[in-house]
C-alpha cells in the first residue's frame, strides 16, 4: 500500500495540471508550481492575464524557469511506459482533498465538486477535465500549426527582403560599373586629344630645329659683310649742311601789287599767308 500511495505521489508530480498529461521541457513560475512550456501561455492567453493556473497568484512579468530535474523525471516516466490512467493517479484539490474533476472556465483553475459550489465559483462555467483537456490539446495543436505557418511566413518574408537586397544591389553595381566606364572613356579621349597636341607641339619644334640647322650657315655669313667694306666714315663734304639750308637764297618770283606788302612771307611751297599769322 506504501509502495502504491509512493508511486501515485511520484507520479502526481511530473503530470501538469493543465493537459493532465506527463510534463514536457517543464518551466516554473515564481509561485512554484510547474507547468508544460507550450501549456502556459496557452492558459495565459484565455483568461488575459499571467496567472498561475493553480493558485491563481498572479505576476507582472512573463518570467518562466527551466526545470530540468523534473523535465527527467517526466522522460523517465515514459521510457517505464507508465501513463497517468495506467497508475490511476487521481488530481486532488489541496483544499478539499477531493479528486479534481472540474475545470472552471472563468479562473481557468483544477476544481474539485465542493469547489464548484462554493460562493466565489458562483455563476463560473465548468467543464469536465476530460473535455477541457481535449480542448487544450486542440488549442496547442492549432498554435503549433499557426507558429510553424509564421515561421515559414517569416522565412518567405526574410528571402524575399533579401532577394530585393540581392536585385538592388546588383543595379548599382551595374551602374557604378557604368559610371565607371564613362569616367574612363572620356580620361581616354582628353588623354589622346592632349597627347595629340603634345605630337603636333614637338612635330614643330622638330621642323623648327631643322630649319634653323639649314639656315644657320646664313646667319653666320651674314654679319661679314659689314665687317669691312663700312667701317670707315663717309665724307661730309658729299652733303650739304642743314643750315646752309635754311640761308636766305635770291628767288625770281615776282609778285603782284596787290600781295606785295611788308606783312606778307614766301617760303618755298609757293603758299601765302598773313605774316600776323606767322608773328
Amino acid at each position: 500500500m506504501a509502495s502504491g500511495l509512493q508511486i501515485e505521489s511520484w507520479t502526481v508530480e511530473i503530470i501538469c495540471p493543465i493537459c493532465l498529461d506527463f510534463f514536457t521541457d517543464p518551466v516554473s513560475l515564481d509561485c512554484g508550481h510547474n507547468f508544460c512550456r507550450s501549456c502556459i501561455p496557452l492558459s495565459w492567453k484565455k483568461q488575459e492575464t499571467n496567472r498561475c493556473a493553480v493558485c491563481q497568484e498572479t505576476f507582472p512579468e512573463k518570467k518562466l524557469k527551466v526545470n530540468r530535474a523534473l523535465a527527467n523525471l517526466a522522460e523517465k516516466a515514459r521510457k517505464f511506459s507508465l501513463t497517468p490512467t495506467q497508475t490511476e493517479i487521481k488530481l486532488r484539490c489541496e483544499k478539499h482533498r477531493e479528486e479534481l474533476k472540474l475545470y472552471c472556465e472563468s479562473d481557468q483553475k483544477l476544481l474539485c465538486l465542493v469547489c464548484r459550489d462554493a460562493r466565489e465559483h458562483r455563476d463560473h462555467r465548468f467543464l469536465p477535465i476530460e473535455e477541457a483537456v481535449e480542448i487544450y490539446k486542440e488549442t496547442a495543436l492549432q498554435a503549433e500549426e499557426q507558429a510553424s505557418s509564421l515561421q515559414t511566413q517569416v522565412k518567405d518574408d526574410f528571402a524575399k527582403i533579401h532577394q530585393i537586397l540581392i536585385d538592388r544591389e546588383q543595379r548599382v553595381m551595374m551602374d557604378l560599373r557604368q559610371r565607371e566606364e564613362e569616367i574612363l572613356q572620356r580620361m581616354e579621349t582628353n588623354l589622346r586629344e592632349i597627347q595629340s597636341n603634345l605630337d603636333s607641339v614637338q612635330q614643330e619644334i622638330s621642323e623648327l630645329q631643322t630649319q634653323m640647322e639649314k639656315d644657320g650657315p646664313i646667319f653666320c655669313r651674314t654679319p661679314s659683310v659689314f665687317s669691312s667694306s663700312w667701317n670707315s666714315l663717309l665724307p661730309l663734304t658729299l652733303y650739304p649742311s642743314p643750315i646752309s639750308l635754311l640761308s636766305s637764297q635770291p628767288s625770281n618770283s615776282i609778285l603782284s601789287p596787290q600781295i606785295a606788302s611788308p606783312h606778307c612771307l614766301v617760303w618755298c611751297s609757293s603758299r601765302l599767308c598773313p605774316r600776323s599769322s606767322l608773328l
